[in-house]
C-alpha cells in the first residue's frame, strides 16, 4: 500500500481547501516544489496533485508548478483537477506525470472516457476520481453535486483497463474527523480497480484502519501540514500493516 501526501495547488501555492469550499482556504507554503522534495526526503514514493484552480475553470491552470515539480523530483506523480480534453492529458503525459486522474469530465461524458480507454498508449495510466458527498457524486471542483452513486460507478468499471480510481468522501476531506472506514471499504470491494482513499486522515489509528482495507493507497493532506501525523510515521504503519493482512492471508 502506497501513502500519497497530498499538494493542492491554487495560484501557484500549496493550499487546502475545507470540504472542497473555495471560501475556506488555508494556505500552507508559497513553494510547492520545496513542500514536494520535503515528502520525498521523508520516503514518499507518489506524490498526489490537484489543480484547485483547474477544477474550477475547467481546464489546466497549474502546468507551470507541475512541471517543476516532476523536474525537481524522482517520486511518481499523479494529477487531478480540470482535466477534461486528450491535449491536457497528453501534456501532463509528456512532462513525466505517471497517471492523470479524470472526474468532472469522464462522469459528464461517459463515451468520451470509454473511448480514452480504448487508446492502448492511455491503458492503465488514467484513473477515475469519484468525489462523493453522502455517496452521491460532485463535479466542477465539488461545486455541484449529481445524482449519480460513487458506488455504482466503481462497480461499472471493475474490470475497465484503469491506473485506480480515486476515491475522496468530500464530508470528510479537510476536516480532520477520520475517514469514512465504511463507504471506502463497501467502494473497494465493488470493483477490481485499484482504489485510492482520501478524505479526512488524521492519525497513525486513521491510517492503520484504512490499511486493513483492500485499498492501494491513502491520500493524505491538512494532517501532514499541520503535524498530526508525520509521512514516515504513515508509511512505516502502512507497511507494517501491509505485511501482517499479507500474512494472515497467506496463513
Amino acid at each position: 500500500m502506497d501513502i500519497l501526501p497530498a499538494i493542492d495547488l491554487r495560484s501557484g501555492k500549496c493550499v487546502r481547501l475545507i470540504q472542497g469550499d473555495y471560501q475556506r482556504e488555508i494556505r500552507y507554503r508559497d513553494d510547492p516544489v520545496q513542500v514536494a522534495l520535503d515528502f520525498q526526503k521523508e520516503g514518499a514514493r507518489w506524490i498526489h496533485i490537484v489543480d484547485l484552480d483547474g477544477a474550477k475553470q475547467g481546464k489546466l491552470a497549474n502546468l507551470p508548478a507541475i512541471k517543476s515539480i516532476t523536474q525537481a523530483t524522482s517520486v511518481q506523480i499523479e494529477v487531478g483537477g480540470g482535466i477534461r480534453c486528450l491535449e491536457d492529458i497528453r501534456a501532463l503525459l509528456d512532462i513525466g506525470i505517471t497517471r492523470v486522474i479524470l472526474g468532472t469530465k469522464a462522469l459528464q461524458d461517459w463515451p468520451w472516457f470509454k473511448n480514452l480507454l480504448q487508446k492502448p498508449e492511455l491503458a492503465n495510466r488514467l484513473a477515475l476520481g469519484l468525489d462523493a458527498r453522502d455517496g452521491r457524486l460532485a463535479v466542477s471542483g465539488w461545486t455541484d453535486q449529481t445524482a449519480q452513486s460513487a458506488l455504482d460507478l466503481a462497480q461499472r468499471v471493475r474490470d475497465w483497463p484503469l491506473a485506480a480510481i480515486i476515491y475522496t468522501d468530500i464530508s470528510k476531506d479537510g476536516m480532520l474527523v477520520g475517514p469514512n472506514l465504511q463507504a471506502t471499504e463497501q467502494l473497494a470491494l465493488a470493483t477490481t480497480v485499484p482504489v485510492i482513499a482520501a478524505g479526512g486522515v488524521t492519525t497513525e489509528a486513521d491510517v492503520r484502519a484504512l490499511a486493513q482495507l483492500p485499498l492501494a493507497g491513502i491520500i493524505i493532506g491538512r494532517a501532514l501540514y499541520e503535524g498530526r501525523i508525520s509521512l514516515s510515521q504513515a508509511l512505516r504503519i502502512a507497511g507494517e500493516t501491509g505485511k501482517k493482512t499479507k500474512r494472515r492471508k497467506d496463513c
